[in-house]
């Protein structure tokens, strides 16, 4: 793994993965991850009601 390629550390001090490493890795573990490349968690746009 490469620092700033694969992950990054926070303001926090902790570590993130990024898309690059997701994609990498091939699958989603569905832990809502912040760069989820497979969007897991994320909120879906809401259709609005035309009349």
């Amino acid at each position: 793994m490469k620092e700033g390629e694969d992950f990054y550390f926070n303001e926090a001090g902790l570590m993130v993965f990024t898309a690059a490493y997701h994609l990498k890795r091939g699958y989603c573990c569905k832990n809502k991850c912040l760069h989820c490349p497979w969007n897991f968690g994320k909120k879906k746009p809401t259709k609005s009601t035309e009349r």
